[in-house]
């Protein structure tokens, strides 16, 4: 018997009808027949299926009749139509931001940048689409690159401000327009000539900057004007060219008790670095800018003689001006430097020569150093490798100790290998010892790492410094009977050795926390001078009225006796509560204040910038010039916004390039 053939719908040739649109609301979508009502499909383009699916799924759409049907069928088809167009933009914007990307990443590649570089590059294109066509930054904002004639010209100038921000080489505006050609080549074609016209030539570049810092400088001027005090902080360091720079930051307050701190100058000191020297310098930037000598109420410096000198310092004789001038400043030291200073006092000399010796041993010759980082790699260590010690680096102490400690096991394992044993390791009182610095440096890093950052008030600094020295009384008092609770490295080493009797260590141990918490007494006597004036400043509720300045007793009393007042202080912070103090009422208390807000507790923000600094003026682009070294850190350190429409309307030409 022979077997039916099975029907084969592919072979019957069957078609979408044009008239089933207007009879049954259907229409055709890539080969299926599609509803319009509720955009279900018929498996098979068969009117039989096509009228079933009308009839008994949507009865109640037979009311439409004529002209009222036709429309109703454009509507429903208009609106699946933008539907589907919807998802095919969002897959096609998806596969150009991915293109896009592939370029820019081949072109990071040609031009050696850095892998981190796709982000800033795609900084620079998002600013560049939001500003000539907002309507397309989002699909520029798509592109994954993670590790008309005026707005052309704005478009230009936000490039070259991220350009300084970011302290990357002039010449890297045309690498950027290359980056942006590309990527509007692709994502939006049809306008890739318009963004062809943003000049980001190196020349160019230097000129949006210089414009940039100006228009910078001019605002700082202006809020300059309305300062009622001021302070400045002061360090000099080596660029990679041998030259001493000298950076001055500014840190005012106005009557509204709003604070501004920005680069005041940058200025090269091309011969000697005297304090007068110096001194000549921060003159030359204070009058530059025509602030009042008689509202500067402190400098802030390291500990470098021609900073600190009594006489010839540079400090004293800023204070002799500024008493010349009618007003008093104090000197102040910067509170990381003198704790740094402190943490070198630890006597311990023996662990630390150890240490850094075997380190060196390890280090210095390239085989070795090889060998054991992939010693390393194959026992799966912790760490993969020890860290340099560095005596100029805060943090250094602490973080070599640490890795090494760590790696204590590894390290005699691998030195035994290479017939250098280090017995030490092997020594459980020389252990001790390691663990104690270990421990000790991590609370100084600590302390360090508190006292870093900006911003930060003289009382925020004063509070870290008293709560150590607080800390060092509890240790002395708890390592005399040996109780390690807040060392617990050598916890570890008394639990792996518990036949080895560790307790006459006692007597070293808290010989070198006295010594540290007598030096830490005698340092910061500068802070310590107007200890009274920050607690008066924190806690005006709680001081003693005799023991602040007379001048401030009578309204100090006043306040401390109005109970609405003493809320406030609970519920805001302190510059909100004297913003709120009636000027009329409490002008020297509100005075007080400001001069407290001023000061400069450290110089951070100048190390910080050093280290800027060291980044843009590298050993690759040494020639650089101090000018352009300046307005470069001067954009990449402010939290001014540069006033684009002022300066554009400042230029006399519209051209793009200029």
């Amino acid at each position: 018997m022979t077997t039916p053939k099975k029907r084969k719908i592919a072979s019957e040739c069957r078609k979408f009808q044009t008239r089933w649109e207007n009879e049954y609301f259907f229409m055709e979508v890539r080969g299926k027949c599609v509803c319009l009502i509720c955009n279900e499909s018929v498996a098979v383009l068969k009117e039989y299926n096509v009228r079933r699916h009308y009839e008994t799924k949507h009865q109640t759409y037979m009311s439409y009749t004529g002209v009222e049907r036709e429309q109703k069928v454009k509507q429903m088809t208009a609106s699946l139509l933008a539907q589907q167009q919807y998802f095919s933009r969002a897959k096609k914007t998806q596969e150009n931001a991915t293109i896009a990307s592939y370029e820019v990443a081949q072109l990071i590649a040609q031009h050696g940048k850095a892998f981190s570089d796709g982000e800033f590059v795609k900084q620079c294109f998002t600013k560049v689409a939001g500003i000539m066509y907002p309507e397309k930054s989002q699909e520029f904002d798509s592109v994954s690159l993670s590790r008309n004639t005026v707005v052309q010209r704005i478009a230009s100038f936000e490039v070259a401000q991220l350009i300084a921000q970011h302290g990357k080489a002039f010449s890297d505006g045309e690498f950027i327009k290359q980056c942006l050609t590309k990527v509007a080549g692709i994502m939006c074609p049809e306008k890739s000539q318009e963004f062809d016209s943003v000049s980001l030539s190196r020349n160019t570049v230097v000129r949006r900057i210089e414009d940039l810092s100006a228009n910078i400088k001019h605002q700082l001027a202006d809020k300059t004007c309305v300062f009622d005090f001021y302070s400045i902080a002061c360090d000099e360091s080596t660029d990679a060219t041998g030259t001493a720079q000298l950076l001055i930051f500014l840190r005012g307050v106005d009557n509204n008790f709003c604070i501004t701190e920005e680069l005041l100058d940058l200025t090269s000191l091309n011969t000697t670095t005297t304090g007068k020297d110096i001194f000549e310098a921060a003159s030359n930037a204070i009058d530059k800018i025509g602030l009042k000598w008689d509202k500067l109420c402190g400098v802030t410096m390291d500990g470098a003689p021609a900073m600190t000198g009594q006489c010839k310092g540079m400090a004293s004789m800023v204070c002799t001006k500024v008493q010349e001038s009618g007003g008093e400043a104090l000197k102040m030291h910067c509170i990381i430097h003198q704790e740094a200073l402190c943490a070198k006092t630890v006597q311990l000399n023996d662990v630390m020569n150890t240490v850094v010796k075997t380190v060196n041993i390890i280090r210095v010759q390239a085989h070795y150093h090889r060998e054991f980082q992939a010693f390393l790699t194959d026992i799966d260590a912790e760490y993969g490798d020890l860290l340099y010690h560095s005596e100029v680096c805060w943090l250094s102490h602490g973080s070599v100790l640490r890795r090494f400690y760590s790696l204590r096991s590894e390290i005699n394992q691998f030195l035994k290998e290479k017939d250098r044993p280090l017995h030490e390791l092997s020594d459980p009182l020389w252990l001790a010892d390691l663990a104690f610095l270990v421990d000790l440096t991590e609370h100084l890093n600590t302390l360090n790492k508190n006292l870093q950052g900006k911003d930060q008030l003289i009382p925020q600094l004063h509070a870290h410094m008293k709560a150590f020295c607080v800390k060092l009384r509890l240790f002395e008092a708890q390592l005399h009977t040996f109780n390690v609770a807040h060392f617990p490295t050598p916890s570890e080493i008394r639990s792996a050795f518990p036949k080895v009797d560790l307790s006459g260590k006692k007597g070293k141990y808290v010989s070198v926390i006295t010594s540290l918490l007598t030096e830490f007494s005698q340092r910061f006597q500068d802070f310590s001078t107007i200890e009274n004036d920050i607690k008066l400043f924190v806690t005006p509720f709680m001081i003693n009225a005799e023991k602040v300045e007379e001048s401030l007793q009578l309204e100090l009393i006043e306040m401390q006796c109005d109970y609405s007042l003493k809320n406030q202080h609970q519920l805001l912070s302190l510059p909100d509560f004297y913003r709120s103090l009636e000027e009329a009422k409490f002008p020297l208390m509100r005075r007080h204040t400001k001069r407290m807000m001023s000061l400069f507790g450290s110089t951070y923000i100048c190390e910080q910038t050093f280290s800027l600094m060291m980044l843009i003026k590298s050993r690759l682009r040494t020639k650089i010039t101090n000018d352009h070294l300046c307005v470069i850190l001067c954009i990449l350190t402010t939290k001014l916004i540069p006033d684009l429409p002022a300066i554009l309307q400042a230029k006399a030409q519209l051209h793009c390039s200029h």
